[in-house]
């Protein structure tokens, strides 16, 4: 079956089995490392991607209900050599562990925060909505210290909604 999506702005049409899993597809078909296999069950986010806005296990999601969708993965948040605010947020203080959980946790606080950012007005999300965001991603490595400070400090380094 041709099964066609966007992934990074890219598109493709892969001719897969419709229950292969989205995260075999970008693996093995697309060469797209990123998303990791952790728990293979949904239950840690290390396979987590953006499907149509919405953070997604691709462990659980046949590639069949992707098809015409748009897809983000790790690869896909910076552009170049260019980190985003979060990446380099991360790096600089220490959010990144051991890298299985990370791409996962990176994309969940993306799109917390692309959610944050269309609300007009949105004062910054405090600890408990960073907290809440991140519930799907298990890190093994951490007390999880490091990855809310590396959020923290995206969040004053990401520019303010602006109110209406």
């Amino acid at each position: 079956m041709k099964i066609q999506f966007t992934v990074n702005k890219k598109k493709y049409s892969l001719d897969v089995s419709p229950m292969t899993r989205l995260l075999d597809a970008l693996r093995n078909n697309l060469g797209l490392t990123g998303a990791k296999e952790g728990c293979g069950e949904g239950e840690c986010g290390a396979c987590s991607v953006i499907v149509d806005g919405e953070v997604v296990n691709s462990c659980l999601i046949p590639v069949c209900q992707v098809q015409k969708s748009t897809i983000k993965t790790v690869e896909g948040l910076s552009s170049g050599e260019n980190l985003t605010v979060l990446q380099e947020s991360f790096t600089r203080f220490g959010g990144a562990q051991c890298g299985i959980c990370t791409p996962g946790i990176l994309l969940a606080t993306q799109n917390f925060l692309d959610l944050w950012k269309k609300k007009k007005g949105g004062k910054v999300p405090g600890e408990a909505e960073i907290r809440e965001a991140l519930a799907g991603n298990l890190c093994r490595c951490t007390g999880y210290t490091k990855i809310f400070l590396s959020v923290k400090k995206a969040l004053r380094n990401t520019p303010r909604p602006e109110r209406n």
